[in-house]
């Protein structure tokens, strides 16, 4: 059983190819739940095979073998492979936990230091306007939600794209579309596969903004126009926003915008076997994680005694 631990190791590879194909043909709304829930679910079994594979490379050595109570070290098969296997899930772990916590403390930092500059500005309504000459624009997520927009980006946009623009801030707030990006951010610390699923989240969330905005207002077009704008209002614009607080100017634009240049009703219609082959992918992990723990428990019981081999 020990094998299967493999597996949940490897799938993750098949799911960029797949979360692009599923951007493609769904709704964004629901391509961005569909690839979220995929890449927290391989991410976990992930993380739960490179642990069951730490625990039977320790329980090999007799010296741990009789802290963990077992009458003999544990045997399992390809029995040397397991020891140079464990040692390397024990980096990736490690290397993996180090750089989740560094980037946990990071964002959470620069989370903080925009909330009180939100709250330290008078508000006009959801509204946040900051005095920079940096054009920037973003949703930012808390107690209450607010739209941060920056002075010059103001300056960049007429009136009308900037209403266009705070209705795309908008739907990012109340799809609550940082709690996808902060999953997509902890499924990336995970399997390094994972991070070009983060970058598709993102484009997702940006994506499903973008049709919620051109709804609300009925001008696709109008959309297109003020995120183009923003886009090159910002490019040269550093930003000190934190990565889970969404903005209109995030992602591959030209592609959204093209995106929404299209008639909505000329837009393919959503692909039940691209969302079928990314639930398959993630319940084979579940699968497959699942029997290698259990056969690692299965192992463990036998080294203690308590089952016949």
């Amino acid at each position: 059983m020990t094998a299967l631990l493999l597996l949940p190791l490897v799938l993750p590879f098949l799911a960029p190819a797949l979360g692009r194909r599923a951007l493609d043909r769904l709704a964004p709304a629901v391509a961005l739940w569909a690839l979220t829930a995929s890449a927290l679910t391989l991410a976990g079994t992930c993380v739960a095979a490179l642990g069951a594979l730490v625990l039977t490379g320790l329980l090999k050595l007799p010296a741990l073998a009789a802290l963990g109570e077992l009458i003999h070290p544990l045997r399992t098969p390809f029995g040397h492979l397991v020891v140079p296997a464990a040692t390397a899930a024990t980096g990736v772990l490690t290397l993996s936990v180090w750089t989740l916590a560094r980037s946990a403390f990071r964002q959470a930092r620069a989370f903080r230091a925009a909330r009180a500059q939100a709250d330290s500005r008078p508000a006009a309504g959801d509204l946040c306007v900051v005095d920079s000459p940096h054009a920037d624009a973003y949703a930012l997520p808390g107690r209450p939600h607010r739209i941060v927009v920056t002075t010059a980006m103001l300056r960049s946009l007429g009136a009308v794209e900037r209403e266009a623009l705070f209705a795309h801030e908008r739907a990012h707030n109340r799809a609550g579309h940082h709690y996808f990006l902060v999953a997509a951010e902890l499924a990336a610390h995970c399997h390094p596969a994972l991070r070009g699923v983060r970058d598709t989240i993102r484009l997702a969330a940006e994506r499903a903004a973008d049709e919620a905005a051109a709804a609300a207002l009925g001008d696709r077009r109008l959309i297109a126009r003020a995120i183009a704008r923003a886009a090159l209002a910002s490019h040269s614009s550093p930003s000190t926003r934190p990565a889970f607080a969404p903005a209109a100017t995030t992602g591959p634009v030209p592609r959204r915008v093209a995106a929404l240049l299209e008639p909505a009703e000329g837009r393919p219609r959503a692909a039940r076997c691209t969302a079928f082959l990314l639930v398959v992918c993630a319940l084979l992990s579940v699968a497959a994680g699942t029997a290698g723990v259990a056969g690692f428990h299965h192992q463990v019981e036998i080294a203690q005694g308590e089952k016949g081999l």
